[in-house]
């Protein structure tokens, strides 16, 4: 059976693509490929185009090897993914949408980012008028007695971006639930083109702010893969540090949105107060609440003042005098219970399928986590013992959450006792011809893995980046777990998920 380390092996090796190999395939190498995702043998990381060329990043997760593999489309032509791999299907209406490259075979033909909005059409690829009208989306049909529609978004109560959620239910039971998203296009990607890596860094942390933290660390992971440059060590665990304080933040704010969602709010109340704790102490130490733009390519912008370690310090000690009472109420609770188990069960098959992220794979059986393969450094320094549960519903993930906080607060500490001394930042190299390269890289955010691809030209500006949020993986499998449960179970299996529509959007 072909593998993925033989296809590497039979394609066009391209040069200056760090660090995971990539390889150029004919249209047969593709498809087997594109095999390999049906049989399950690689996970799918990303599919994106450039140009006239179409990319997908896939893990070996037996091996834990990952590598890009790449195809010419001729007449703007390629294989579709998603034909025999669903989790290709809404990549490739994507790339599709922004290139104007066509997957022949694709199941799914309608388009998705694009609403017919826009003033130009293929914005990434041949630039054409977009048409006059936008056409009605054809929602999926339903066929059965006694169904009605519930149409939801894509304005939403509350701070809420924008999605539109179509239900079709047999009384209170939802029969199936169809998503419209892209109302958030930013076209991010067509602003980073031309850009300098400063101002491409900048706005790569603005994707999804909620993970501007994650966001900066895997696009400058990325450029320096790409132009081969060291970074300080310092740096390398400041950067660490900055990535808990956000995983922490927003575990917190996810666990008591869920108990909201069951009309338990006193505990929404608790969680948000060590939520702002944690935004408090990242703004004294970093300044800013979020650490947006404090991680830059070749390091971190500003290193830790003198009374960062104690603010630290005295953070973890107060989340772990106050959190542990507020689980064994969560846990001692009936009626969350009630709200919680059993509901919107994601299955390990479609988790195993599908290869999602985050606190949804591991709370189906996926045991993945970026920070431990590939994995990058300091955690490859660091003890991390990554959380799985095997009950995939809506309390296993906040019990995923709940065990992740306790491994936060561990790390947290092991980095201020391991920062080494030094400089923060390194310049990168200067512009030459041989800066002309592509660099790769794959971080842990809060919600799960987030891929970035990075081609920089010769006179140091960004030529194509792709960002893929981990929502692309999982808004689909919310569809999945809400059939049979009642529409009053929604919000709570939407807030355990918690997908990003500005992530997904671009």
């Amino acid at each position: 059976m072909t593998s993925l380390r033989d296809l590497i092996d039979q394609g066009q090796s391209v040069r200056n693509h760090r660090p995971w190999p990539r390889t150029v395939l004919g249209s047969e190498g593709w498809q087997q490929a594109a095999a390999l995702l049906q049989q399950q043998q690689c996970a799918l990381l990303a599919l994106w185009a450039d140009k006239s060329m179409v990319h997908m990043a896939l893990l070996d997760e037996e091996r834990g090897e990952p590598a890009i593999l790449s195809l010419a489309c001729e007449d703007d032509r390629f294989p579709s993914v998603g034909r025999v791999h669903a989790p290709a299907i809404r990549l490739e209406r994507m790339v599709r949408d922004l290139s104007g490259l066509q997957p022949e075979g694709l199941p799914d033909t309608r388009a998705w980012l694009d609403h017919g909005r826009w003033p130009v059409k293929f914005p990434l690829g041949r630039v054409e008028f977009s048409p006059p009208a936008p056409l009605p989306y054809p929602f999926l049909a339903a066929e059965g007695e006694s169904l009605h529609q519930i149409p939801v978004g894509p304005v939403h109560a509350g701070i809420i971006e924008p999605g539109h959620f179509r239900f079709t239910a047999n009384g209170e039971t939802v029969v199936r639930l169809e998503e419209r998203l892209g109302y958030v296009h930013k076209g991010i990607e067509s602003l980073i083109a031309g850009q300098t890596v400063a101002r491409a860094a900048a706005l790569a942390g603005r994707v999804s702010g909620d993970s501007t933290v994650a966001y900066t660390y895997a696009f400058a992971r990325a450029v320096e893969a790409a132009l081969d440059a060291q970074v300080p060590v310092r740096a390398i665990w400041l950067r660490a540090l900055m990535s808990e304080l956000e995983r922490l933040a927003n575990h917190f704010g996810d666990i008591g949105a869920v108990c909201n969602d069951a009309a338990f709010a006193l505990l929404h109340a608790q969680c948000g107060l060590l939520r702002e704790q944690v935004l408090r102490a990242s703004e004294r130490c970093f300044g800013h609440r979020l650490m947006m733009d404090c991680i830059v390519p070749g390091g971190v912008r500003n290193d830790l003042p003198q009374h960062a370690p104690q603010v630290l310090s005295d953070l973890v000690a107060g989340v772990r005098r106050r959190f542990p009472e507020l689980i064994e109420l969560f846990d001692n609770t009936a009626s969350l219970k009630d709200r919680t188990v059993g509901t919107g069960v994601l299955a390990p098959m479609l988790a195993r399928q599908f290869a999602p992220g985050g606190i949804v794979g591991r709370a189906s059986g996926r045991a993945f986590d970026a920070r431990r393969t590939p994995s990058y450094p300091p955690y490859d320094q660091l003890p991390l013992e990554v959380p799985v549960l095997e009950g995939g519903d809506v309390n296993a993930r906040v019990w995923i959450r709940i065990q992740e906080v306790e491994r936060s607060l561990g790390l947290i500490e092991r980095i201020l006792v391991a920062l080494p001394a030094g400089p923060v930042q390194a310049e990168l190299a200067e512009a030459t011809k041989d800066s002309a390269a592509e660099g790769v890289a794959m971080v842990e955010g809060f919600r799960g893995d987030i891929f970035v691809w990075v081609r920089t030209e010769a006179n140091g500006t960004i030529g194509r980046c792709h960002l893929r949020d981990p929502s692309w993986f999982q808004w689909p499998l919310l569809e999945a777990v809400i059939e049979g449960n009642i529409v009053a179970d929604f919000p709570l299996c939407n807030k355990s998920f918690n997908c990003s529509y500005s992530g997904h959007d671009l």
